[in-house]
């Protein structure tokens, strides 16, 4: 108890070596006048006529007796006198029992229901465990850099360590799964929502040009940076070397017409939108080499579910929001070299056709819809309004859109052994499962499948991301919007067997054009890219115990996802 400690402090304070009876016993006069023979060096609780000998020291308050001896320890010293008189008023002491008791109420009340729906700004001891990863998570930031910022709550998960417990804990989950198809949002609401990005951006782009782009006007000084402020330069050091050579190219390419300065603007005409540790790295790196091809500067901006929130590192909290218009400039590049297919036969009656494409590769577009909670308007079910892919659709309806995954049980030990930064061990990810998922189960006997999935508190508090490997759940959300033609699925598993076989389904899909025996050597032979790395490699595989639980979770999933594509390769049951 408070009330303990700090009274103990007080009284070795004063260095009492006396019995107190007398003192405690006249508190409601400080000056009584009997409360200074606890002073004398022959006093005993045998002779003081309070005490009568008893070992008790009574406490009273509102005239009850209470038993001091249940919040106070005293040491007593006969050979020592008093170094100082302590005398406390009733009233005092009450006051101050009477605050403690109102401040634990508060604070009890606080936990227990703000834990039970998703307030807490850390997380409850109770209920959601502990910050280890996030939203938010960036994926290229080490779980490190979160545990300095968010010290980790520990609960005790060992009673649901064993198969058994976890088996009735997925069942659970299991009997709560439906997919119910989502509510797409008016258009109208969209713009009330972000009317800034829909004044930048038109609904028309040029029609000679594969990749979506437009003519914007220029109204800056001519004489100035036109990168000065752009965020991710300001927030990024690797990033400057890149705007610097775009703001010694930038006047080069404007385009002058009628006193007036334009620029040209573009949109990515396709995206890789995840998932993460699922090979999205080694397509962006071959992908690039095709001559038809082009990427934003940065190789995942991660804009449209972190950046235009202003997140850039959990750590740093919130910052300013990141305006369209710099992410923009990340396509300048690309932009540049479409611009100059465009006026290179201006002059001619049948100008070329641009067939440079953009692309862009946040490995995050796909899931990561955590921000959402912060900037809209709740919702009753705590399911999110709007989506990243409402907005994408809003703006290029004719989007194409890329997705690689793999077996979601490997996925999420290689997510594990990437993100970790200590004490990585097969038995250590085997209690972050089991304790991930507990919390889901807690999630889902509340709220519905999609409500868990993009709930911002859940999955910081997840030890391990269970919810990246839900495909199904996501993949859905975005059909609500696009058409299924727009979306190419590629499994991990047979780019890694065949690269030159999924390579051509992605040139194909995306309507590149053909290429040389020589190109393609250089797209289809060259070495894979981000592979796990020897210290993870070394640790092995994970416990035969976590896979089975693993796959029981995902099972449900995997089963859905495979009905959706027609394809029972994503069963994954040879894996």
């Amino acid at each position: 108890m408070a009330i303990h400690g700090s009274l103990i402090q007080q009284f070795n304070i004063i260095n009492m070596r006396h019995c107190i009876n007398c003192c405690i016993q006249l508190l409601p006069n400080d000056l009584h006048r009997q409360c200074f023979r606890c002073r004398r060096h022959n006093h005993n609780n045998q002779k003081c006529p309070v005490c009568k000998g008893e070992s008790k020291i009574p406490f009273y308050v509102d005239s009850k007796q209470m038993n001091l001896l249940a919040v106070l320890e005293v040491r007593t010293d006969h050979h020592e006198s008093w170094n100082g008189l302590f005398c406390l008023k009733k009233g005092k002491l009450c006051s101050l029992i009477f605050g403690l008791i109102i401040m634990t109420l508060v604070m009890a009340s606080y936990i227990l229901t703000g834990a039970k729906h998703g307030m807490l700004l850390i997380p409850s001891p109770f209920h959601y465990g502990a910050f280890t990863n996030n939203p938010n998570l960036m994926d290229n930031e080490s779980v490190s850099d979160v545990k300095d910022h968010y010290q980790p709550w520990k609960i005790n998960i060992s009673y649901i360590k064993d198969y058994p417990s976890i088996k009735l804990i997925i069942e659970t989950i299991t009997s709560k799964i439906e997919f119910i198809t989502r509510q797409r949002p008016d258009l109208e609401d969209l713009k009330k929502q972000e009317p800034h990005m829909f004044s930048v951006i038109p609904n028309k782009f040029l029609p000679k040009s594969k990749n979506p782009c437009w003519y914007e006007e220029y109204r800056g000084n001519i004489t100035a940076n036109p990168y000065t402020t752009n965020s991710y330069a300001l927030y990024s050091k690797r990033f400057r070397t890149i705007f610097d050579y775009l703001r010694k190219v930038f006047w080069n390419h404007l385009y002058q017409y009628k006193d007036k300065h334009y620029r040209l603007r573009c949109l990515p005409h396709f995206y890789i939108i995840g998932q993460p540790k699922c090979g999205t790295t080694d397509l962006y790196d071959r992908l690039r080499l095709h001559p038809d091809v082009r990427f934003s500067a940065i190789k995942e901006p991660h804009w449209w579910t972190r950046k235009r929130f202003g997140i850039i590192r959990l750590r740093d909290g919130f910052h300013d929001r990141y305006p369209v218009e710099d992410y923009l400039d990340l396509f300048d590049l690309a932009a540049h070299q479409i611009q100059g297919v465009l006026q290179s036969d201006s002059t001619k009656e049948h100008a070329r056709m641009n067939k440079i494409i953009i692309g862009e590769a946040s490995a995050s577009t796909m899931w990561d819809n955590n921000a959402w909670i912060f900037f809209y308007d709740n919702s009753t079910d705590g399911e999110p309004p709007f989506l990243i892919q409402d907005f994408i659709h809003a703006f290029q309806p004719n989007a194409k859109l890329i997705v690689m995954l793999r077996d979601p049980v490997e996925r999420l030990y290689s997510d594990y052994l990437y993100f970790a930064s200590a004490n990585k061990s097969a038995e250590d990810f085997h209690e972050k499962v089991a304790e991930s998922l507990q919390l889901f189960e807690n999630c889902m006997l509340d709220y519905s499948l999609r409500a868990c999935v993009y709930n911002n508190t859940l999955n910081n508090a997840m030890p391990v991301r269970l919810q990246v490997g839900l495909y199904v759940v996501y993949l859905l959300d975005w059909l609500t919007v696009f058409d299924k033609d727009q979306i190419l699925v590629l499994r991990l598993e047979d780019h890694a067997s065949n690269v030159k076989y999924t390579m051509h389904m992605v040139f194909q899909f995306l309507d590149l054009g053909p290429l040389s025996e020589k190109q393609e050597a250089l797209i289809t032979k060259s070495p894979a890219s981000n592979t796990r790395r020897p210290e993870d490699r070394s640790l092995g595989p994970m416990l035969p115990t976590t896979k089975a639980i693993l796959r029981d979770f995902y099972r449900p999933f995997n089963t859905k996802l495979a009905q959706v594509l027609f394809d029972d390769a994503f069963l994954w049951k040879k894996t």
